[in-house]
């Protein structure tokens, strides 16, 4: 498997063509079974379908705490099964980053991520959650003080929490990091500031009910309206908050995480990256806070080791609608989830790398009625020369509905600068435009899950050179436009 690596703000392989990958995140959320060492659903059977679908990368998740169950040790087991999982990966041509998971944390309060004897919580009790998943994020004592703790790298048995974490880490490169489906690691899934955290949703909360009562640019006659609907009132209400007056109602927490982002993350994230290297050049990823998710600023600066701007890292951020993962995801908002890319663009330009984006869409409910949106975050990506990676594979994932957007051709290797791809849904034609260099390659693969129809070099018909879901198109140095008509 050819090898990737950033060049400026795009991907690029060993011979310099530019990459673009389509794919879907595996997440195992699990903590330490004794004997218990499956990676959930990737057997070979799964790896061929992932395939046959036109995938090309996978978000390999799983937990701190079934890494390293007790204090220095380790679950080779489970690395041993990673490791199975990563070389079916490199013989159906996937690639794969490493993603150290968490939610809240850990299961001890409430979700995932960390072991427990890694969670110090000074004495505070653990509430159940009552509403939703996240809302010890919100307002949940235990969840903060535990990030409390871990940003403040307080020590267990002599040793800070940050170190065990990085020297866990640098574990998992050392015995996986080789493997040629591997293209980099993924450092922690959207860190969280912990009690300050607790204060953003606060002020969020304030100027909601500020802006939503007194911002001229809220219609509130018709949201009061709507608040009266029997049908759909919540998304309803919803559709009167635009980007412009979402992105008012969360700027009051701008400087809480720009001070997190700045002097918390971007250090651990550094000191992290640091202990990789001494195993790997692969691309490290750096993600954005978890209330970045709602587009507010990542202010990190790019990663450094010993000294130095690190030259093979990306911004893997994460953005959802407000009405994801509900019945009302029909009246996801286009404004809204664009007005965050736009933001991550933003950071992507301030950081100068390429973006894979680790987190996004989800799932609606059973009618068609929530693909559109989809289709609109598939052309924001195609518009930037972003890769992605779905949220995420559920059993039946390559059944669901979504397969109707989903499932498309891409460009898996340019041999040039890409200047522009779309595919276009209803009349099943993938359009490709780049201009190619003397010394390129001349080798393009189109990534395609559908037969090919048809194939057209700058308006010239070209024959169909196509295998295992690849289709491969030869060119001079030039500008191109290859268009793809598949069934």
């Amino acid at each position: 498997m050819d090898k990737i690596k950033a060049y400026q703000q795009v991907l690029v392989d060993d011979k310099g063509r530019e990459r673009i990958f389509h794919g879907v995140n595996f997440c195992d959320k699990s903590d330490y079974t004794p004997g218990e060492q499956i990676v959930p659903d990737l057997d070979e059977a799964m790896i061929q379908k992932i395939a046959a679908n036109g995938v090309n990368l996978i978000r390999l998740g799983f937990t701190w705490a079934k890494l390293e169950p007790k204090p220095g040790e380790y679950n080779d087991a489970y690395i041993d099964a990673l490791a199975k999982v990563l070389d079916l990966f490199e013989k159906y041509n996937i690639y794969a980053f490493l993603d150290m998971h968490q939610d809240l944390y850990s299961s001890v309060t409430n979700s995932d991520g960390a072991p427990e004897w890694a969670v110090l919580l000074d004495g505070i009790k653990v509430k159940p959650t009552r509403f939703v998943w996240a809302e010890g994020y919100f307002w949940g004592k235990a969840c903060h003080r535990a990030f409390d703790n871990f940003w403040a790298n307080r020590k267990v048995n002599g040793k800070g929490l940050q170190e065990y974490y990085t020297e866990c880490w640098s574990y998992v490169v050392k015995k996986l990091g080789d493997k040629p489906a591997v293209i980099g690691f993924d450092i922690m899934n959207e860190p969280f500031p912990g009690s300050s955290g607790g204060t953003v949703f606060k002020k969020i909360v304030a100027n909601a009910v500020k802006t939503v009562l007194f911002d001229k640019d809220v219609k509130r006659t018709q949201l009061i309206k709507e608040l009266f609907n029997k049908e759909d009132a919540i998304g309803k209400v919803l559709t009167h908050i635009d980007y412009n007056v979402f992105n008012k109602i969360t700027s009051s927490a701008d400087d809480l995480i720009r001070e997190f982002d700045t002097k918390v993350y971007g250090p651990f994230v550094s000191k992290v990256a640091a202990k990789i290297r001494e195993e790997s050049d692969k691309l490290i990823f750096m993600e954005n806070c978890y209330y970045s998710n709602l587009g507010i600023p990542f202010s990190a600066p790019p990663i450094t080791v010993n000294g130095k701007r690190d030259e093979n890292q990306l911004f893997a951020p994460h953005a959802y609608d407000l009405m994801v993962d509900t019945s009302a995801y029909k009246f996801a908002s286009n404004d809204r989830v664009g007005g965050i890319f736009g933001e991550h663009k933003r950071s992507q330009e301030r950081l100068g790398v390429p973006v894979i984006v680790g987190e996004w869409g989800s799932f609606g409910d059973e009618t068609d009625d929530w693909l559109p949106h989809i289709q609109y975050l598939f052309e924001v990506f195609e518009n930037n020369k972003w890769g992605q990676t779905y949220w995420a594979y559920i059993p039946g994932f390559f059944e669901n509905r979504l397969m109707k957007v989903f499932l498309r051709p891409y460009p898996k290797a340019v041999s040039g600068v890409i200047e522009s791809y779309h595919y276009d849904l209803n009349s099943k034609t993938f359009t490709l435009t780049f201009t190619q260099g003397e010394d390129a390659c001349g080798e393009t693969i189109i990534g395609t899950p559908f037969e090919v129809e048809s194939v057209t070099l700058d308006g010239a018909d070209y024959p169909i050179d196509c295998a295992n879901y690849e289709l491969i198109i030869k060119t001079t140095a030039g500008r191109h436009t290859i268009k793809v008509k598949v069934k």
